[in-house]
């Protein structure tokens, strides 16, 4: 084997997939910019959706998944939580999807399915992916690897997180995560797993990530009218917490550490479980109650009028059912932790939540809030958090996070209505506007 030869073994391969549809083979319920998306989806055949909560990325999704199943003949496979598999089914028959054009199973049973039936698969949730080493997500991308059509769809993922986009990559078949790390960062100090963007290449790494996702804060910065899309108000209203100090020292224990906070919250347990009865008993509306520890839900399930307790140790089919129940107002209240219910669930009907206890992990607590607070949402979402004393710098962490996080989210859609998806027009025009949409 010569050197030229040798070179053309290593260079990579992308399996081009994407086709052409009319508007008018589209769903006529889609909003104008939600035709787009799909539609740029359907053109690059494998592609990212990263939409703010409440845009409507399941029935982008489900569209998505007929135009394939039109094209092939073949049906597509949606992978979803648990408990979004029954809303998703539920939003098919809603906008008159046809439910044989697709299966859908939740992640953990991908092992026990049959991929190579299907021509396309859908992420639903796809930040599922973030875990590098994670089994499940190195499961994902490497069955999928030979799949001619995916499509990855979360809410904006936090564009500091390259870990997460480069995985999105690697599924999507673009750079691997270790080239997109070598193209774009460089590693930060001494520490080997910490990396940071290149100063240098920040524009040309948001410019690839548009090359296979879009991402969508707001309609209107696609230059698409936004009625229907500005969220309600949102009060976060913190409750501090008395803590006795039984730690012998001057000031008590400041949490900064997992182990700390944790100590922090067993001593302050019983004051903050009595706060939670006292605001969501004397309340007729429905609500959310985020716990970290079992010991708070067990306590709390025995007091809280009309609740269910979802819990990790509860029967997949049962979960399924008491979290759609919830959705479905069978309960007042529900009571669950981030790791079970923030991710895909639907709950604008439910404009009240209370943190019984959390912790330092912005993306649970920004998922968590957005299961109500979403585009959708017609009343003023109340979120309740009980900060024991000693806390505080956990609650100015978040805070800070999340007002990065807004800032980022901003930029990274920015570059999307900046991105040339196509090289010529776009057909959608929104008749409540004066522009033409920009060209993708």
């Amino acid at each position: 084997m010569d050197y030229n030869t040798f070179l053309k073994t290593k260079e990579k391969t992308f399996l081009s997939s994407g086709f052409e549809v009319q508007e008018d083979q589209l769903n006529p319920l889609l909003k104008p910019f939600q035709k787009y998306c799909v539609k740029v989806a359907l053109q690059k055949g494998r592609f990212a959706l990263f939409q703010d909560c409440g845009l409507g990325k399941t029935f982008q999704q489900l569209e998505w998944a007929k135009q394939v199943h039109n094209h092939t003949k073949q049906k597509v496979l949606i992978l979803a939580p648990l408990a979004v598999v029954e809303q998703t089914k539920e939003e098919a028959v809603k906008f008159n999807i046809p439910l044989d054009c697709f299966d859908i199973t939740n992640f953990d049973q991908l092992k026990n399915t049959d991929t190579s039936i299907y021509a396309g698969v859908v992420l639903d949730e796809s930040s599922i992916l973030k875990g590098k080493d994670g089994k499940l997500s190195s499961l994902i991308i490497e069955t999928f690897r030979n799949t001619p059509y995916k499509l990855a769809c979360t809410a904006t993922p936090s564009p500091n997180d390259h870990m997460e986009l480069g995985q999105h990559s690697e599924f999507l078949g673009a750079m691997s995560y270790l080239e997109m790390l070598a193209m774009f960062f460089v590693h930060d100090g001494g520490e080997t797993s910490k990396w940071r963007l290149r100063k240098h290449a920040t524009d040309d790494f948001w410019k690839y990530v548009c090359t296979w996702s879009i991402s969508i804060d707001n309609p209107c910065t696609l230059g698409f009218k936004s009625d229907g899309y500005d969220l309600p108000e949102i009060e976060y209203i913190e409750h501090i917490i008395p803590v006795e100090n039984n730690t012998e020292t001057l000031f008590g224990d400041v949490a900064v550490s997992a182990t700390e906070l944790h100590k922090d919250l067993k001593r302050s347990l019983k004051q903050r479980i009595n706060k939670t009865i006292e605001l969501v008993n004397n309340s007729d509306e429905q609500w959310i109650i985020w716990t970290l520890k079992n010991d708070e839900a067990d306590q709390l399930s025995k007091v809280i009028i009309d609740s269910i307790n979802v819990q990790g140790s509860d029967k997949p089919e049962i979960k399924a059912k008491n979290l759609n129940g919830f959705a479905k107002k069978e309960y007042k209240t529900l009571i669950s932790k981030t790791s079970i219910a923030s991710f895909g669930m639907n709950y604008q009907q439910c404009h009240n939540m209370i943190f019984t206890s959390y912790d330092f992990k912005f993306e649970a607590f920004y998922q968590a809030v957005r299961r109500c607070y979403r585009y959708g949402q017609k009343h003023k979402v109340k979120v309740h958090i009980l900060v024991p004393e000693s806390q505080i710098n956990v609650r100015s962490s978040i805070l800070k996070k999340e007002e990065k996080h807004k800032q980022m989210i901003s930029e990274m859609a920015k570059y999307s209505a900046n991105t040339n998806y196509k090289s010529k027009k776009s057909n959608f025009v929104d008749k409540n506007i004066d522009f033409v949409i920009p060209p993708f």
